[in-house]
């Protein structure tokens, strides 16, 4: 039988790492690769099959991103989208312009700003009010653990010096003593004002994910997992969207979703995501996972430590951040969990967390026996060292966000500072947790920071982040190897999706793959963010390809 497709005269990487000398053609028949090698397999060439001429470019699995946010990024590249501000002035000067542009709007929203354009990372509301007086304003931070609004729209939720903060929350207040409302609110006092903002449509959701779905093809993603599936501090819910998507048609990725577990519920929520996950799967779309968010972010001081954080003066402080779930509770919760076949995806930043979330799997697999649940921890930014090996021993996946793992201002001022120079040096351990024996995932967390994969696996090689060259090497020893890296976006992801037909180029697979401009191993690690994508594939379709290509 002829191939439909067939890729030839160039390296294709194999499960067992770049065979640039070796496997040189693949060919694919319907939706999955029917051959892998050299010469051989160009007798497979039919008077209908198509051929892509590699021309000396990489043909590699396509990228999964383990941990995204796409309906609220394509949301917010429609709304007033600040993420390519890096000043104060930037950013106020584009929330006017957006302002300006947009009268008819009711409230002004959309988010992406950096904390390292503002002082302390917490800028004021009279910012707001010098630019949008008339209309509330509600901006998440890049990272959505923090939003910025005006005096409008604290007048709206009724927050005044006298409000208190909410448990799992702080309202920034004037550093003059008054109490007053500066115009931050982190965490869960963002509900204050995030619940009377207008929602979303379902059309206009079911637009931002297909938008986001043709930004993450032109990327090379072939298939992700949505990080938060449900209704948290205001964020749109994509669940009626992907279900759209999937039944008719338009969801051409594959997408594991992970639903939200309500930290203010407890277990009475768990038959309720039994019934969702059934409801929810269909088509390339599937929801039998739970996201389980334990601590905050360490420039704010609620990433949960073991230790306390120091002051600007290298002092210890009371706070050691914050536990979102009940660690007495959290072991009980995961075992029934697991016991359901869920797997379990935790947001752990900081190393008391990280080690919550290893202790709720441990206990599981203690109740439980070991299942193919596959839980995984996202984020990563400080791990003990003492629970690096507990990763390989419990089965866990380090699901790594590398674009973090660099010198920046929001690392330099507004985290090792407060950390301290020996918990500094726990941060994103890459390369620990792969010589431990761990298997590793990695995703991007956007809207937060960029999707692009070959940005991040830049950052996991150089420990540099793409542009800012002579910088300082972030940890040296925790860089990793382009095809470590490249593994972690492909093979590794994949095994946290449980697509075990895809993630590798190889006889049987899904002919989900991706062809690069370029050989990244033939050019200097520094270039490797210069690489682009030029063709992508889901299950043999083309569904994006650069100019030119």
């Amino acid at each position: 039988m002829y191939a439909d497709l067939l890729f030839t005269g160039g390296p294709v990487l194999t499960p067992e790492g770049r065979e640039g000398r070796g496997a040189t053609a693949v060919a694919v028949t319907g939706d999955r690769i029917t051959a892998v090698g050299g010469d051989e397999v160009l007798e497979l060439r039919g008077p209908r099959t198509e051929v892509v001429d590699l021309a000396g470019r990489l043909l590699l699995p396509g990228f999964q991103d383990a941990h995204v946010h796409p309906v609220p990024a394509g949301l917010e590249l429609t709304q007033c989208d600040l993420t390519g501000t890096r000043t104060a002035a930037q950013t106020v000067a584009a929330v006017r312009a957006y302002a300006d542009a947009h009268p008819g709007r009711e409230w002004i929203t959309g988010g992406g700003w950096s904390m390292e354009a503002f002082e302390g990372g917490t800028p004021t509301k009279e910012l707001l009010d010098a630019v949008v007086p008339d209309r509330p304003v509600y901006l998440p931070n890049r990272d959505h653990h923090g939003a910025w609004v005006n005096s409008r729209a604290l007048a709206l939720a009724g927050i005044t010096r006298d409000t208190p903060d909410p448990a799992d929350g702080r309202i920034e207040r004037d550093p003059s003593g008054s109490g007053e409302p500066s115009g931050t609110l982190q965490e869960g006092a963002m509900q204050l004002v995030g619940r009377l903002a207008p929602p979303a449509t379902p059309a206009d959701r079911l637009a931002a994910l297909l938008h986001a779905q043709r930004h993450l093809h032109a990327l090379g993603v072939t298939a992700w997992q949505d990080a938060l599936v449900g209704d948290f501090l205001g964020m749109d819910n994509p669940a009626e969207a992907y279900l759209t998507a999937a039944r008719d048609g338009s969801l051409t990725a594959r997408v594991v979703g992970a639903l939200w577990w309500d930290r203010a519920r407890g277990a009475e929520q768990i038959p309720e995501l039994v019934e969702k996950r059934a409801a929810l799967s269909h088509g390339r779309f599937r929801a039998g996972t739970v996201k389980l968010m334990l601590d905050g972010v360490a420039e704010t001081g609620t990433a949960a430590l073991l230790d306390p954080y120091l002051d600007k003066c290298g002092c210890a402080t009371a706070n050691r951040g914050t536990s979102f779930i009940d660690p007495g509770q959290l072991p009980k919760y995961v075992t029934e969990l697991d016991a359901l076949g869920f797997q379990c995806h935790f947001h752990a930043l900081g190393d008391r967390a990280v080690r919550d979330a290893l202790d709720a799997i441990e206990a599981a697999r203690t109740a439980n026996g070991r299942s193919d649940t596959r839980p995984h921890l996202a984020h990563l930014q400080v791990v003990h060292p003492d629970d690096v090996p507990r990763f390989a021993q419990l089965g866990a996946t380090a699901n790594i966000q590398p674009l973090w793992a660099a010198h920046e201002p929001q690392m330099d001022e507004l985290t090792i500072p407060f950390l301290g120079a020996e918990r500094a040096a726990w941060q994103y351990p890459f390369g620990a947790l792969l010589r431990s024996g761990a298997t590793l995932a990695a995703g991007s967390d956007w809207p937060v920071s960029s999707p692009d994969p070959l940005e991040g696996i830049h950052v996991a090689v150089n420990r540099v982040a793409p542009g800012a060259d002579g910088a300082p090497v972030f940890l040296p020893a925790e860089r990793l190897r382009l095809a470590e890296a490249l593994t972690a976006y492909t093979a590794g992801s994949a095994y946290v999706n449980h697509l075990d037909d895809t993630g590798r180029v190889r006889v049987g697979a899904l002919a989900d793959l991706v062809v690069l401009d370029r050989d990244p191993f033939a050019v200097a690690p520094e270039g490797i963010a210069d690489t682009r994508v030029a063709l992508t594939y889901v299950g043999g379709a083309r569904v994006y390809a650069a100019q030119g290509a």
